[in-house]
């Protein structure tokens, strides 16, 4: 019986002015207003297809996934009938949509797609009240560069219409091929639904030795792992990989199964929110636990007891580490790079080893640019991501296989890997202070007026006594980065002090929420003697703290009391 071509319409709708994405080609709101807004979703996503040239777009292959939150089902399906009408020619999209933000870039690479969609709002709260994101990867598998996002919000300004088929429907559950005769078109639409992890597993298992790590897990001295997958997209990575591929007990991996709400708490790999697994790993039961977040990016290491490996730590270790990787034994190590506000530990290695290390602004499209250009092989940030040259985005998995695979080589436990690190690198005291939520016009004058602060020639020299510390002002700036690879300046990027012992002190705005503003401080000491390694980060750091409140006046200006989390 032959088939009724599937209408392709044009719907007049109207532009919005606010669907600047905030970095990476990424537009994250309120839930809410994608479902309220009339045509708030079709319009950023036809200005999306609208930015790949038209000869690009024709018959082109492109990658789609989310992170199972709350109106993904939704997204997708309007995702897929606007890709249609659009004339993108196939779609690849995991299983019940569900493609870890890692996975949707390994997939685009394998395949040489064109680009993809991920609808995830990172480690922002799921459900009705919580937040949803649109994200465009672009070829190389890596975030939309800031020239793709300028040029999806200009289209977005002027938008007066959409192309949709919106009769065509996905049964995103089946695997495999489906293919769609549409009004106009010579060649069917495609898509294929894959399995959510055998793509990105196959690619893991060329990167590490599975063996080692499956001896660490399985073997005569096997250690105990608790893997907390936060109900994010996870837990089918979890499950297939550590637990069905390297054989640790299916009870070592918790919160499993994808929920549009994420059982109620923000899919946050930290101290604040990954409280069970926290409390898990007090018990001393475990020698090993890890937590990701929504979208399988991001990250958290502990040790036994609790132990808590800092994000900039961890960086630096896998980078002393590399050695332990097959990958990089055949690859070799070219550099590193890292955000600016990324503690220095990560340069202390490279010193070492005699690779350049490239500091970036935060946002990973920055690293993508220096791995293409094969500069950089490793690469981290502060807020729990790491990667490697691999892929195009920071990765979760990758860095816990990472972890086990230090752990197999050094047979040692988190902790002592951690303090013989410190021990012959120095300790780099390190914590961020989130006060989230702010109203954006008061962090926009508080950042303002402390830029008009630092960068007075009066303020340079300056001295804070804070107890029986004196801290000396050796240079401060607004941060700007000149991309090495194509001369690309980009300015603004946070306020930074860095004092004549070398301790720092970081402000920086989040550009990832669009209601309410989030204002960051980073404070770091280093600390080279091993007899001065056991101190508590916040006692250490109080008076870099100090000089900090004192000079933001940031609880005076927004009523707070303390930071929304301490990390």
């Amino acid at each position: 019986m032959e088939r009724t071509p599937i209408p392709v319409l044009t719907v007049q709708t109207a532009p919005y002015e606010d669907q600047r994405p905030t970095g990476g080609g990424g537009l994250r709101r309120p839930t809410a207003l994608f479902e309220s807004q009339r045509n708030y979703l079709p319009n950023f996503v036809q200005s999306l297809l609208s930015s790949i040239d038209l000869r690009d777009r024709q018959g082109c292959t492109m990658v789609v996934g989310s992170d199972g939150r709350y109106f993904s089902k939704t997204a997708i399906e309007i995702v897929v009938q606007m890709a249609a009408a659009n004339g993108i020619g196939r779609l690849v999209i995991g299983q019940n949509g569900i493609l870890s933000t890692p996975a949707v870039s390994c997939i685009i690479r394998k395949i040489k797609a064109a680009g993809g969609i991920i609808l995830t709002a990172s480690h922002s709260p799921g459900g009705p009240g919580g937040e949803f994101g649109v994200k465009f990867e672009v070829a190389n598998g890596g975030p939309a560069p800031d020239i793709v996002s300028d040029k999806i919000y200009q289209i977005s300004k002027t938008l007066e219409e959409y192309a949709i088929c919106p009769d065509l429907r996905v049964d995103l559950s089946r695997l495999g091929r489906q293919e769609f005769d549409l009004e106009n078109k010579f060649k069917p639409f495609r898509v294929e639904i894959v399995d959510s992890v055998d793509i990105y597993l196959n690619l893991l298992r060329n990167i590490f030795d599975f063996n080692a790590i499956r001896n660490l897990l399985t073997g005569s001295n096997q250690i105990k792992i608790r893997i907390d997958a936060m109900n994010g997209v996870m837990g089918p990575y979890v499950r297939k990989i550590l637990c069905d591929e390297l054989g640790a007990p299916a009870n070592s991996a918790i919160n499993c199964v994808p929920l549009e709400d994420f059982g109620g708490q923000p899919p946050d790999p930290n101290l604040t929110y990954a409280t069970a697994l926290l409390e898990a790993m007090r018990g001393g039961e475990y020698g090993f636990g890890a937590a990701f977040d929504a979208d399988g990016d991001r990250y958290m290491i502990l040790g036994q007891n609790g132990f808590f490996v800092n994000a900039s730590d961890s960086l630096a270790i896998i980078a002393a580490h590399l050695s332990c990787i097959p990958y990089f034994c055949h690859m070799g190590v070219r550099g590193f790079g890292r955000s600016m506000p990324t503690s220095t530990a990560l340069d202390k290695v490279a010193k070492v080893m005699k690779v350049p290390v490239y500091e970036t602004p935060t946002g990973w499209r920055y690293f993508s640019n220096l791995m293409d250009s094969g500069r950089c092989s490793l690469c981290g940030e502060e807020s729990f991501g790491t990667g490697s040259d691999h892929l195009r985005e920071k990765d979760g998995l990758w860095a816990v296989l990472v972890w086990l695979s230090i752990l197999a080589a050094r047979k040692q436990s988190v902790e002592e890997i951690v303090r013989d690190h410190w021990a012959k690198f120095g300790r780099h005291y390190y914590c961020r202070f989130d006060y989230e939520a702010l109203e954006p016009r008061t962090a926009y004058f508080i950042m303002r007026d402390l830029e008009a602060l630092i960068t007075d020639k009066s303020f340079s020299h300056q001295q804070f006594a804070v107890g029986n510390n004196i801290y000396s002002v050796e240079r401060t700036d607004s941060f700007e980065y000149v991309d090495p690879v194509d001369g690309t300046v980009t300015k603004r990027q946070g306020l930074r002090i860095i004092f004549s012992d070398a301790s720092r002190l970081i402000f920086r705005m989040s550009a990832s929420s669009h209601v309410r503003a989030t204002l960051r401080i980073y404070a770091e000491s280093y600390e080279k003697d091993p007899s001065q390694h056991n101190k508590e980060p916040q006692a250490v750091l109080s008076p870099l703290i100090a000089i900090a409140l004192k000079i933001s006046q940031i609880h005076e200006r927004t009523g707070r009391k303390g930071p929304t989390v301490i990390t």
